[in-house]
């Protein structure tokens, strides 16, 4: 993939861009060869136009190039003013001078038009591409796909372990990997997945063996035992271990360390049975993501099977190609 449509931030200190944005020189050879940029949005004035970082040169983005958007839809100032103090893409339109000195006119807008018209428009359902999460709501997380365009993960295709809050899986400003899951051309949205890169049940029950204790994540408890997570993209159901000396209350230890005894591993129910040891007293962080397919090692998949093939049960995801 072109190095230039990769989330915001992915270009901001990499040399050439660095080369670039230092001078004014290097600002009009950028202009005149079309390149794609970044800097620090540092202020946004009374006009809504946002003030751009290039060391010793001021550069200023119009309210109206500060998002590319489709015909007839407007801007909202909340999605410029939310931008400053983040890594901003922009083209430079023009070098220009006045009083104090020289300053370039720039345009967010016209990178991500690019972006679009080069490299999402010929994206297909099922190619995996790199994101960076932008914001975190309850339903899911939004990730940015390329120069600041948007895309919804939603909650239950974050992983196949369940959990309450995208939180406990993601933070906003980690650079992930997403498939692409559907595309909405005629409104121009297209929508990711991430649980299909994170390994098969097999890929990840083989990390573990029978007889071992390790620790893992509390992640519900139901009357008749306790789910917790051991990867991003498996968990197992734990009974909680007596004598009454080691008994406690586990319903307020959602999202806590848990270390647990793997009693067997059943591939042909696709399940893992737990006895749960002891949980700890503070939350746990979210487990490091593993990825089984990676965009750097792979860019496309027609289809993913998550169950053993000796289990009744099917999980699965089919990418169709349009």
């Amino acid at each position: 993939m072109n190095i230039f449509f990769k989330p915001e931030g992915a270009l901001i200190y990499t040399p050439e861009n660095q080369e670039y944005v230092s001078s004014p020189q290097g600002l009009e050879r950028a202009m005149l060869s079309g390149k794609i940029l970044e800097a620090n949005a540092i202020m946004c004035d009374d006009k809504c136009r946002l003030l751009v970082d290039l060391g010793g040169v001021r550069g200023y983005i119009d309210k109206e190039e500060c998002v590319y958007k489709r015909d007839g839809e407007a801007t909202k100032d909340i999605a410029i003013i939310t931008r400053v103090g983040k890594p901003i893409c922009f083209k430079v339109l023009r070098m220009c001078r006045d009083d104090l000195g020289a300053y370039a006119v720039l345009s967010r807008k016209e990178a991500q038009k690019e972006c679009i018209q080069s490299y999402l428009s010929d994206i297909i359902c099922g190619d995996i591409i790199p994101a960076r999460v932008t914001h975190i709501e309850n339903f899911g997380a939004f990730v940015d796909i390329g120069c600041g365009i948007i895309s919804l993960l939603s909650i239950d295709c974050i992983s196949v372990s369940r959990i309450a809050h995208p939180g406990d899986r993601l933070k906003v400003g980690m650079q992930i990997d997403v498939v692409v899951k559907s595309i909405d051309r005629e409104n121009g949205r297209i929508f990711v997945s991430l649980r299909e890169l994170l390994g098969t049940w097999e890929e990840n029950a083989s990390e573990f063996i029978a007889g071992s204790t390790v620790a893992g994540i509390i992640r519900s408890v139901e009357s008749y035992g306790v789910f917790v997570e051991l990867a991003p993209n498996l968990a197992g159901l734990a009974e909680i271990r007596e004598p009454s000396s080691l008994s406690f209350s586990v319903s307020n230890k959602i999202g806590h360390t848990a270390a647990v005894y793997i009693k067997s591993i059943i591939p042909e129910k696709m399940k893992i049975k737990l006895v749960l040891i002891d949980a700890g007293d503070k939350r746990a962080d979210a487990l490091p993501l593993k990825y089984y397919i990676s965009s750097a090692s792979k860019k496309h998949i027609d289809r993913w099977v998550y169950s053993p093939s000796v289990c009744g049960k099917i999980i699965k995801s089919e990418f169709e190609k349009y």
